[in-house]
């Protein structure tokens, strides 16, 4: 049966992806604010992210989870509809993933392996060598990481079982447990990404400290990462399909609003001007695998090998944040929601403005605010790691 009661039991769930902006530190305070104006019926993770809200509660209510990154689809599946069927393991998996490899990539990585003594300018020599298979002819299908990002996040060796794994994985697309699959692949790369956790610039080695860093992140094993990962995730996930009527949806955020009726949203949209598709480019790639066209300036591939085609958000473009809120404040009104907005004292539009926006358009709701002070992780490596921020809930909930 559907939960009718208001008092909410978050669990915790398995983590798959770091991510900037993850509300899982301040989770007892987000889900107390839902707690607030929930109605027992639907409760919308609008802007879903990393399936932080899914993990916590798509095992206690009917969710809706939703994100314009089809990456985020794939994290609310894991959490929402997949089960262990019994059909797939660790094993099965890194068995059929090692036969590939041995195919076709254990004779190619051969000339792009680190050395255990290295000079700076020999790493940095073998980094290159490593980036300039982005020009190789490859004869097998799946070759996408090796090809655009060998000596990037990751080695070559790296991106051939990245490839390998991604490969032995979509032979059991029909599996119960397929997203939960290709998270732990997601788990993996992150882990073994020699970058801070997001994916819009790789490190380069400019002293032997930062090569010795590095170092560490190349010689890391994907292989070994994804089997522990795969190991923890099948034993956490149920045995039998949720009875639960979960949907997990890759939509415009006011598309997803717009035939929402009498539900809980609970909106955390982007707070400042850099745009996730930029950041968690590469786990949209590995989940759809499409063999995208990178960005080039002056006729060369950047750096940060991004997509073309990446969304932006207006919530990150400051002259179009406002008119974005008073958008999604007009659906959810007007389609008898309730809402918690998550938002910060250091987003592009201030808090001040945000709540005369809410109160402006929400008359005939009930408005409240809740704060919280803590420490925002920025997920960068060196002085700005860590930042004091004023987290504000927005409470909506009709009269």
């Amino acid at each position: 049966m559907v939960m009718t009661s208001n008092e909410l039991m978050p669990r915790s769930s398995i983590q798959f992806v770091k991510y900037m902006g993850s509300k899982t530190k301040i989770l007892p305070f987000v889900i107390k604010g839902i707690e607030e104006v929930y109605n027992g019926g639907i409760l919308c993770d609008l802007f879903a992210g990393s399936g932080t809200l899914a993990g916590a509660l798509g095992r206690q209510v009917p969710m809706i989870s939703n994100d314009i990154q089809f990456y985020s689809a794939t994290l609310g599946k894991a959490y929402l509809t997949d089960y262990d069927d019994g059909t797939v393991s660790a094993e099965i998996i890194l068995d059929r993933a090692n036969k590939y490899f041995k195919k076709h990539y254990a004779l190619l990585i051969e000339d792009y392996k680190y050395p255990e003594k290295l000079t700076l300018s020999a790493f940095n020599k073998i980094e290159k060598h490593n980036r300039q298979l982005v020009s190789h002819g490859f004869s097998n299908k799946w070759h996408l990481f090796t090809k655009y990002y060998s000596g990037t996040w990751w080695s070559a060796e790296q991106c051939a079982w990245i490839d390998s794994i991604r490969k032995a994985i979509e032979d059991f697309r029909t599996s119960a447990s397929y997203n939960t699959l290709l998270c732990s692949l997601m788990y993996a790369m992150a882990y073994n990404s020699q970058g801070t956790g997001h994916y819009a610039q790789y490190r380069d080695a400019k002293t032997n400290s930062s090569m010795n860093d590095i170092l560490i992140y190349r010689r890391k094993s994907i292989t070994e990462y994804f089997e522990r990962k795969v190991r923890t995730a099948l034993s956490d996930l149920p045995k039998i399909p949720t009875f639960l009527p979960h949907k997990v949806v890759s939509l415009d955020y006011l598309e997803c609003l717009k035939d929402l009726k009498d539900a809980t949203v609970y909106a955390d949209p982007p707070y400042c001007f850099v745009h996730y598709s930029r950041f968690y480019h590469a786990l949209e790639t590995i989940v759809l695998y499409d063999y995208p066209s990178i960005q080039t300036k002056n006729g060369k591939f950047v750096k940060g090998r991004y997509r073309e085609e990446r969304h932006q958000s207006p919530f990150s473009i400051r002259t179009q944040v406002k008119k974005a809120f008073i958008a999604m404040f007009e659906l959810i009104a007007a389609n008898n929601c309730s809402l918690v907005l998550s938002y910060s004292d250091t987003g592009m539009i201030s808090m001040e403005e945000l709540l005369e926006c809410a109160r402006e358009m929400f008359r005939n709701h009930e408005v409240t605010i809740r704060t919280l002070n803590h420490l925002h992780m920025t997920m960068g490596r060196q002085q700005d790691r860590n930042r004091d921020v004023k987290e504000l809930l927005i409470l909506v909930k009709p009269k």
